[in-house]
């Protein structure tokens, strides 16, 4: 049973228009952005940002722990995240308070948290306002020196994002809406979605009820986070998005096998197993990778993703 949410502090972010990244934001306030790190444990900050020139977007941002804790913070307990063990205190910072501080609301729509083991989760518009993630400051009103260490004995800092409580809001077949709960995070980006999620968009125009758009559906949500497609999605895997094409359209009984038990084809594989996913849910996410083959060199890359010796790093959970 999910232990009831304690709301220490509320933000004004319960009313319905500050869901949105408002234009009128000032890109600091709360905390001060700095040009250059003082500390490796400052919040690094990318993409669309609030107050920089187009011309220097290029370039980061940072803003130190200290200057983070100074600003109002949220605290909930929680029993349904998977980094901890039993119930467990947190405290932050709303990601949609960040958004208005740092992001450019012209176009940001979608927040990206990036991980010192390059796992990324995204964050758009619709998941910020129906699920309300925070930055994690304090773990059972501990700073960041005394977090316990993650379930693969890594470290859970600098920072780490939760929720008060998830509950899933759609499926598609057997995949559900799931809780993006990284560690590890170092970096925050302010995105354009279709920007993000259209490089991964596949060409045509598909029916949402079609297996190449279900697919896509899953892929964005579940894959994404550790393959990555053109410098988009997470780099914790070492497949990129190109290979698991060529795989899925060369091997396809292969390719959906690996995603159901990647340790049955190979022992070493570091992907967590989707067991859950059954026959339906697996030929979509095939039928949606085989879009992105091409017919020229599928080959070799069906080879080299099925090389015995994975480079990945230790991965989080199918989050």
């Amino acid at each position: 049973m999910i232990a009831p949410r304690l709301l220490i502090w509320v933000t004004l972010l319960i009313l319905p228009g500050l869901l949105e990244f408002s234009s009128s934001a000032q890109p600091v306030s709360a905390a001060a952005v700095h040009e250059t790190r003082t500390s490796e444990g400052d919040l690094e900050l990318g993409g669309e940002l609030g107050g920089v020139s187009a011309g220097q977007r290029r370039y980061v941002r940072y803003v130190r722990y200290e200057e983070l804790l100074a600003m109002p913070q949220e605290t909930y307990t929680v029993a349904d995240d998977s980094n901890f063990k039993g119930t467990t205190e947190i405290s932050g910072v709303p990601l949609t308070a960040l958004a208005k501080l740092f992001g450019q609301a012209a176009h940001s729509d979608l927040i990206v948290a990036i991980c010192y083991d390059k796992y990324r989760a995204n964050y758009p518009k619709e998941y910020l306002a129906i699920h309300h993630p925070i930055l994690v400051l304090k773990i059972n009103g501990q700073l960041r020196d005394k977090w316990p260490a993650s379930e693969y004995n890594t470290s859970m800092g600098p920072y780490m994002i939760s929720h008060p409580t998830f509950k899933p809001k759609f499926n598609v077949l057997s995949h559900k809406d799931e809780p993006q709960v990284p560690f590890g995070v170092t970096r925050l980006d302010f995105r354009t979605q279709s920007v993000v999620f259209g490089t991964i968009k596949p060409a045509g125009n598909w029916a949402e009820d079609s297996a190449v758009w279900q697919g896509y559906r899953i892929a964005r949500e579940d894959c994404y986070r550790c393959h990555g497609l053109h410098g988009e999605g997470g780099e914790l895997a070492s497949r990129s998005w190109l290979v698991l094409a060529a795989w899925a359209a060369t091997d396809a009984g292969r390719f959906k096998q690996y995603i159901r038990n990647p340790q049955s084809i190979l022992a070493c594989a570091k992907m967590p197993a989707h067991v859950e996913y059954d026959d339906a849910t697996l030929e979509v996410i095939s039928a949606y990778f085989k879009t992105f083959a091409l017919p020229q060199g599928a080959q070799l890359a069906r080879d080299q993703a099925m090389r015995g010796k994975s480079k990945n790093l230790q991965p989080k959970k199918a989050h």
